[in-house]
Parts: structure tokens; sequence; C-alpha cells
């Protein structure tokens, strides 16, 4: 297992939408294996293939309970209910937490490493994560979810994330840029 570098705000492959998966073959259980060492060096309970720079739709989570390292294929939520606003953070937006509003609970679809169909209903935190990495999959970050007031603040904190990095300032995706 080799870890991935973990593309950060401002690279172009965290605001496309992800292509299907088309084949699941030992070369993409090797690519999650990576992923999941790349997650837990992080550290971090959830990691999209964009985030690792490939685009393709899927992701893998362990929250460190009962069920283990899990990886979910093509994922589709086909229903929500009620609404949470919490605290969350990104492997790809570092040492930055913002309050997002996202639905409390979510039916979500897709494959397994097996290419068995996965049907799960997730509240709370587990479906906080699952709603975070399927975002990754359609280009979505945390920060496009923020209300003006809070993008400003973002905007400034991630302007002085990648100076302190010695980084340039590059655009955050068509819907997010630095002014």
């Amino acid at each position: 297992m080799s870890p991935h570098t973990i593309r950060i705000v401002g690279d172009p492959v965290l605001t496309e939408r992800s292509a299907e998966v088309s084949e699941i073959d030992g070369r993409l259980a090797r690519l999650c294996e990576d992923m999941f060492a790349t997650m837990y060096a992080a550290p971090g309970v959830g990691l999209a293939a964009p985030q690792v720079g490939v685009q393709k739709r899927f992701f893998v989570y362990d929250l460190g309970e009962g069920d283990g390292p899990q990886v979910l294929i093509n994922p589709v939520i086909t229903e929500t209910d009620g609404e949470l606003e919490f605290f969350e953070g990104c492997l790809s937006i570092p040492g930055l937490h913002f309050d997002i509003v996202r639905p409390k609970a979510i039916h979500v679809t897709g494959r397994n490493l097996d290419g068995d169909e996965v049907s799960l209903t997730a509240d709370d935190f587990l479906a906080r994560v699952i709603q975070h990495e399927l975002d990754h999959l359609d280009g979505v970050l945390m920060l496009d979810r923020l209300d003006e007031d809070q993008r400003r603040s973002a905007r400034r904190a991630v302007r002085e994330l990648q100076l302190g990095a010695g980084e340039p300032q590059p655009s955050l995706g068509s819907r997010f840029r630095l002014r």
C-alpha cells in the first residue's frame, strides 16, 4: 500500500464531476487499499477518488466502528430526511472547519468491491460522511454549501492557508474563487 497525495482546494480536479466506475477489478481494489492508507495517515474518516486525482465515482470510509472499512462505488442517494447543521472538515481543505447543513438521514445505493449491490440507510455522522464524500464525486466542496457570509470568511481563511504554505492562490473552481 502506498499513500497518495491529497489534492487541496484550488486543484481543478476537485470541481469536476466524476465518471461512473465501469469495471470493478483488482486495480480498483488496490487503489482503494492505497486510499485507505492515505485516509488513515491524514487522518480522516472518508476519502473520495477525486481527492487523490482519480475522476471516478467511488469513495472509502471508516468511522472506526463495527462495520470497519467500507468502499462505496457509483453511489446514489435515493431518499433524504430531516436537516442537521454540524461542524464539518475536509482533507482537501486542511485545518478549516465550517457549519454545514445537510439532511440528517439518507438512503444510498451503490456497489461494493465484490460488485454486490449495497443498499444502506444512514443517519447522523455516517449520513454526513457519505454525503460529504458523494459531493466530491459531483465536484462540490463544502465551501460551495456555505452561505454568503460564511463564504467571505472562508475565502480569507483559505487565502491564509495557501499563503502560509507558500503556494500560489489558485482558483477555487467556477463557483468559488479567491478575491
